[in-house]
């Protein structure tokens, strides 16, 4: 996706927004999803500092920023990577990747809580 001025979009996925976990010991599969991340020097993000933050942001899109030395930074929101943290602790948490397990098992088998019309009333209308 090419954005404007002098920033580039770099051919190859970058940054996997989503993570592989297929194990049978919870019998759930999320699939990986691949992102193209928009690659900048360090000298463009500096010069148009507040243009990419604000991007950035308004966009939930990270942005690679490259050093002369060949290392690279990611610039992302701050709710963006709360998220990512959020993704990563529940996938790495045995407790809740059970918990999930066993809703999609009585979610699957038809077994699980059914609200009443007065209850799903409720809940839709808020």
């Amino acid at each position: 996706m090419k954005r404007s001025g002098t920033e580039q979009t770099v051919a190859h996925p970058i940054l996997l927004l989503c993570y592989i976990f297929n194990t049978t010991m919870y019998d759930i599969t999320v699939h990986k999803f691949e992102h193209n991340m928009n690659s900048i020097s360090v000298n463009q993000f500096r010069d148009n500092l507040k243009t990419y933050v604000e991007q950035t942001v308004s966009d939930h899109e990270p942005i690679k920023v490259t050093r002369r030395a060949g290392e690279a930074f990611i610039v992302m929101s701050a709710d963006d990577w709360e998220r990512e943290q959020e993704t990563l602790h529940v996938l790495q948490n045995s407790s809740l990747m059970n918990q999930i397990s066993e809703s999609l098992g009585t979610h699957e088998s038809n077994k699980g809580y059914k609200p009443t019309k007065e209850q799903l009333d409720e809940i839709t209308s808020l």
